[in-house]
């Protein structure tokens, strides 16, 4: 499949890289079809690129490399209409916000997008009675050192 983005450009998209939301997207009530893009081969950022609207497209990432002890509890009625089994894993992402200072980004920890890892079907969650808040630094210590790669 063929879709436009104004970041990317045109793209090839797989069926493995589609992420359907029944529900839509809180706030984005058109928006129902999306790409799953890596970032980097080996980076934890992807980008959400709607599949509609080539100027709508979210970063985000799995908390665990940034938030270790990140957990809630998965309601029943969500675990089933995602189909989630044994079989069928959830993956858990979040979106990220990248203000000017890389250094200030922040994850949505409160409204996890939660994805069946074999059908491709989303879902995004508000947590109720949560501690974690739509801004969460991602670097509280600032950005790591870099690796050194590219030349060094």
């Amino acid at each position: 499949m063929r879709i436009k983005s104004t970041r990317f450009g045109e793209l090839d998209i797989t069926e493995s890289q589609l992420i359907k939301f029944p529900h839509a997207l809180p706030g984005f009530p058109e928006e129902k079809e999306f790409a799953l893009l890596p970032y980097q081969p080996d980076s934890p950022f992807f980008f959400l690129q709607s599949l509609n609207e080539p100027d709508l497209a979210f970063v985000i990432a799995q908390p665990f490399g940034f938030f270790p002890d990140y957990s809630f509890a998965l309601d029943d009625t969500v675990a089933a209409e995602l189909g989630l089994s044994d079989d069928n894993k959830l993956q858990i992402f979040n979106i990220i916000r990248i203000p000017e200072k890389a250094e200030e980004m922040t994850a949505n920890l409160l409204a996890p997008i939660l994805i069946n890892s074999h059908t491709r079907k989303a879902i995004q969650i508000v947590l109720e009675k949560s501690h974690y808040t739509v801004r969460h630094r991602l670097f509280p210590q600032g950005l790591p050192a870099s690796t050194g790669k590219g030349g060094e």
